[in-house]
C-alpha cells in the first residue's frame, strides 16, 4: 500500500482505539482514500499504528486513552479543543467466555466488560461529538450480535448484551439529537479473525473493513441513526 497523494484540505477522522485490529485497518482504509487520522491508542509503548504514521508522513496523529479511564478522556476532550473532524468513529470492545451464561458470569466479568463496550464508548461519544459538524457523522463499533431480533442461539450472553447495551444508548443519544442533522450509526462488521474475533471467524479484515468503510462513507449527509453491517444491509435491533 502507498500513500495517498497530498491533499490540501483533507478530510478528517477522529478513530478512537486504532492501534490493532480492526481499528488500525479502518485507520489504513481511511488513509488510502486520502483522509487524514487522529488515532488512539493506549499507553506509550510503540504500536502498528506508528508505523502508519511513518508511512503516511504528516497524515497520522497518534493520542493516548485508554477509554475506561474518564480523566483521560476528559484529556483529550481539552487537546483536541477547537478541531473538526468529518468523522468521529469509537471502535472497542472486550469478549467474554462464550460459553458461560449470565447467571454464571462474574460480578468483575461483568462490570469489566458492560464498562468497556457500552459505558465508556458513550462517554467518549458525549464527551467529544461538540467537534463533530452539522455535516459530519458519528459511529460506535457494534456487533450483529447486539440485535435483539437475531438472537435466536445464544451462546456469547455477556458480550450479546454489552452490545445490546451499547445500542440502546446509542438510540438514546440519537432520541436527545433528534433535530441534529448529522449521520449516526452503529455498525455490525460482521465476524473477522482478529484479536477479539479469534481464528475461527469466516472473515478477515480484507473481507470486511473496506466494506465498513464504504458504508461509512456512504451514510455521510444522511441525518439520523442506522444499524448496519458492513456491506450496509440494515440490522434489525
Amino acid at each position: 500500500m502507498s500513500p495517498a497523494a497530498p491533499n490540501d484540505h483533507p478530510h478528517k477522522i477522529l478513530l478512537i482505539g486504532a492501534s490493532r485490529g480492526l481499528g488500525l485497518a479502518m485507520a489504513a482504509e481511511f488513509l488510502k482514500k486520502g483522509w487524514n487520522v487522529v488515532g488512539t491508542v493506549r499507553g506509550k509503548t510503540r504500536t502498528l499504528l506508528h508505523d502508519l504514521a511513518d508511512e503516511f508522513e504528516g497524515r497520522v496523529e497518534i493520542e493516548t486513552l485508554d477509554i475506561c479511564e474518564p480523566d483521560q478522556i476528559a484529556a483529550l476532550h481539552e487537546k483536541l479543543s477547537g478541531r473538526i473532524f468529518d468523522i468521529l468513529f469509537v471502535n472497542a470492545g472486550v469478549t467474554s467466555n462464550k460459553q458461560e451464561t449470565i447467571g454464571e458470569v462474574t460480578t468483575d466479568d461483568f462490570v469489566r466488560v458492560m464498562v468497556t463496550n457500552a459505558l465508556s464508548p458513550m462517554r467518549v461519544l458525549e464527551s467529544l461529538e461538540k467537534y463533530v459538524p452539522a455535516t459530519g457523522l458519528m459511529g460506535v463499533m457494534s456487533s450483529g450480535l447486539g440485535s435483539l431480533a437475531n438472537n435466536l442461539t445464544g451462546t456469547r450472553e455477556l458480550y450479546r448484551g454489552s452490545k445490546a447495551a451499547l445500542n440502546m444508548f446509542m438510540r438514546s443519544f440519537a432520541a436527545r439529537y433528534s433535530a441534529s442533522s448529522r449521520a449516526m450509526v452503529v455498525m455490525a462488521p460482521g465476524w473477522v479473525r482478529t484479536d477479539l474475533g479469534g481464528p475461527d471467524a469466516p472473515l478477515t479484515s480484507e473481507d470486511s473493513v473496506p466494506n465498513l468503510v464504504d458504508v461509512l462513507l456512504s451514510k455521510q449527509g444522511k441525518p439520523g441513526l442506522e444499524y448496519l453491517d458492513y456491506l450496509g444491509r440494515t440490522v434489525p435491533w
